[in-house]
């Protein structure tokens, strides 16, 4: 397949490093400044070696990737809320254009999903997001399997800055404004990390498994979310002396999405540890399927877009 990859960011930059190996060729790569197309494939080394330098990824415009020869567009643009802008356009533009769309962009799934189903239906293109959840961990494609008509909950751990934060103040006794600043330092907390310990992220993807297993009508606003920042260290203390820990966990159930901190048994499947996310299904006839792995990061996430690409009908 020929992509057309619009964001730069880590997982942008890992699926157009990642393209060559799984038998695709990247035709053009946007950033939100700049561009470069080549119907032939570009030089994609070259393009990361031109951003780290000078902060571009070529000298065209974003709109010149848009309008190149490409199969299926990859739209790994940050996730925004309400209008899920810009990416919710690039999707537009591909879809009326009958090329495939996979998104790492989290926004138009969760704040748009009727629209882009609807774009969907007047396309010959197929839209996949199997990286907007979780990362590496194929939820989406197995609650698909398993038939969503037959999936009665998900629930999990589904944003490893959180879980970090939840672990350290467990194990160690620290208080959460001590193990932000450890996080920051680490890499794993964003220096806002309001999305993340704020519940936000996490919503989203419940939002997005919402829609999957009840065929869309859902966004953020539908979604119950409390945050992890007011869990005091003395809660979690607590917790231990009962055999018990907090994490912040997302439920999709009975029409119903909630996201907050909550007590669960120390050995529990749903007590994993560090950025470690997992998803766990409820079914009707499979009963309870646990999935774990690693939640986010570049080459894991680009694994899911790669995967989907993989999954896409032959143009």
């Amino acid at each position: 397949m020929k992509l057309c990859i619009m964001g730069a960011g880590a997982v942008g930059r890992s699926v157009a490093e990642l393209a060559g190996d799984y038998g695709h060729t990247v035709t053009a790569f946007a950033d939100s400044s700049s561009a470069v197309v080549d119907a032939g494939g570009i030089d994609v080394e070259q393009a990361l070696a031109h951003k780290d330098e000078v902060g571009r990824v070529g000298e065209g415009d974003p709109a010149d990737a848009l309008g190149a020869d490409y199969d299926v567009l990859v739209e790994a643009t940050p996730t925004t809320l309400g209008d899920a802008e810009p990416g919710f356009s690039h999707v537009e533009a591909a879809l009326q254009n009958d090329r495939h769309v996979v998104l790492a962009n989290k926004g138009p799934v969760a704040e748009r999903y009727d629209d882009l189903r609807a774009l969907e239906r007047e396309s010959e293109g197929t839209v996949r997001f199997e990286a907007t959840v979780a990362g590496a961990i194929p939820a989406i494609a197995t609650i698909e399997g398993l038939d969503p008509d037959h999936v009665t909950a998900v629930r999990g751990v589904l944003n490893g800055t959180a879980n970090f934060i939840l672990t350290r103040m467990a194990t160690e006794g620290l208080s959460y404004e001590h193990v932000l600043a450890e996080a920051q330092d680490l890499g794993v907390a964003e220096a806002d990390p309001t999305f993340d310990v704020e519940g936000t992220d996490a919503a989203l993807k419940c939002v997005i498994l919402a829609n999957v297993l009840y065929d869309g009508g859902y966004s953020l606003d539908d979604a119950e979310v409390d945050g992890i920042s007011d869990v005091p260290a003395s809660a979690l203390e607590l917790a231990r002396e009962d055999g018990r820990t907090v994490r912040l966990i997302g439920e999709v159930s009975g029409g119903e999405v909630r996201v907050g901190p909550r007590l669960v048994p120390e050995h529990d499947t749903l007590a994993v540890t560090g950025t470690q996310n997992i998803v766990q299904l409820e079914t009707e006839h499979a009963g309870r399927l646990n999935v774990s792995g690693r939640g986010a990061g570049g080459p894991e996430t680009a694994s899911a877009v790669l995967a989907d690409v993989g999954r896409l009908p032959d143009k």
